[in-house]
């Protein structure tokens, strides 16, 4: 038997770059699922906390309500108000409640965060594809993506969390943006989410990762209220998150997607060099 030794590795350019949607380009605090969240458990006569409702953050909505509910301060609060075990039902019916109010929530908070637009730009310049991908399903999609387009986001690809069989932290979502888009190998590909879920996808499917800490999630504070907070309080917020995105396997962590395009270089660089994901 003969073998090859010699091993693969691809020293051309970038092709294209994925993004999450709530923290990453729209939503800075990735305020509207956490704030739907805690609501719909409050018409089940159940308080959850803001950190209950973010914990699963970058899940498909219906995965992330189970994660709530497999908490157990959650779970023991269910069972004391409803007589019963959390259960695939209840997890449907919480669902079905979620929808409208998710909806409501996301047609007030689909700005685009700043340094978007500048940022897909420089994208396009160096001729990237540009991909999306979300926890939201086809049905919340209807709201966000005519508003996110009506800003001047337009992606090649958009893809919802039922577009595949499973969700993150699977990486399926990426590898159909790239399918979608026609762009290979996975190591010419950037990923670029606020959320460790997010992270881990973009790193199962053979990517570069980048972290977003202060307009995401793991922060989980408006533009208005970055703007208000005690800065040793802001910094000691986005260095928890930095760590967290760094743990989950993000090759480089920034604030907001503005400051992309600079991380962009090092990557082509390093590829160039020999270098991948």
């Amino acid at each position: 038997m003969k073998k090859n030794n010699q091993s693969f590795q691809y020293r051309g350019l970038l092709r294209a770059v994925i993004f999450d949607l709530a923290g990453t380009v729209v939503d800075y605090g990735s305020c509207a699922p956490a704030a739907a969240f805690v609501e719909v458990f409050k018409t089940f006569d159940v308080e959850i906390t803001t950190d209950n409702a973010r914990e699963p953050m970058g899940r498909a909505k219906r995965d992330h309500i189970a994660e709530i509910l497999k908490m157990p301060s959650v779970a023991r609060a269910w069972r004391s108000t409803h007589g019963a075990v959390p259960d695939e039902s209840h997890i449907e019916q919480i669902y079905e409640r979620f929808l409208p109010i998710q909806s409501d929530c996301l047609k007030h908070n689909s700005r685009l965060i700043p340094g978007t637009a500048e940022t897909v730009a420089a994208c396009r310049t160096r001729s990237l594809k540009i991909g999306a991908s979300t926890g939201y399903d086809r049905e919340l999609m209807q709201i966000v993506e005519p508003l996110v387009r009506s800003q001047g986001f337009e992606p090649d690809c958009m893809l919802c969390a039922d577009d595949v069989e499973v969700g993150r932290p699977a990486p399926w979502m990426c590898l159909e943006n790239a399918r979608r888009m026609g762009v290979h190998p996975m190591s010419a590909i950037v990923k670029v989410d606020d959320t460790p879920v997010g992270i881990e996808a973009g790193r199962n499917a053979g990517m570069w990762s980048v972290g977003i800490s202060r307009s995401g999630n793991l922060v989980g504070l408006s533009a208005e209220d970055v703007q208000s907070i005690e800065p040793t309080d802001l910094k000691r917020r986005v260095e928890a998150a930095e760590e967290t995105l760094f743990a989950a396997g993000a090759h480089c962590v920034i604030d907001t997607i503005a400051e992309l395009p600079e991380v962009l270089d090092d990557f082509q660089s390093r590829l160039v060099a020999g270098e991948g994901p």
